[in-house]
């Protein structure tokens, strides 16, 4: 009985050491990659971020960096009816980002950041990033 024991324990320390493996090796175990919205300009005006995105994939789990001048700037995750139409929602609803260097975790799904200073966005300081 005592063999039978140690021959237990083994195997449950075996699958232990297997599973730990396989969660370490799965995908979005990593952190992910890291993006500085709009590169060295950062987020701010006069930055085609359409052009930004392009060759880009995002993948849950990765991060968006925004580094802006908070005096002029914010970053608002807003709904897709705010990104068409430049609105924060009401009531405090949509997360608002005012420290001039935010970091934003993604997971999967299309999510929508616009500056919420008047006229920002309209002037084309808003991202729409699809991520897998």
């Amino acid at each position: 009985m005592a063999g039978r024991g140690r021959g237990s324990a083994s195997s449950v320390a075996a699958l232990l050491c297997a599973a730990a493996i396989l969660v370490a090796s799965a995908p979005g175990a990593e952190a992910g990659a890291t993006y500085l919205v709009g590169d060295a300009a950062g987020w701010t005006r006069n930055v085609d971020y359409g052009q930004w995105l392009a060759g880009k994939t995002f993948h849950a789990g990765d991060m968006l960096v925004f580094k802006y001048n908070a005096t002029y700037h914010d970053v608002v995750w807003v709904s897709k009816g705010g990104y068409r139409r430049c609105i924060v929602s009401p009531k405090g609803r949509a997360p608002v980002y005012r420290t001039g260097y935010d970091a934003v975790r993604l997971h999967a799904g299309t999510h929508y950041f616009i500056c919420g200073a008047p006229g920002h966005c309209q002037a084309g300081m808003k991202l729409a990033v699809k991520v897998y």
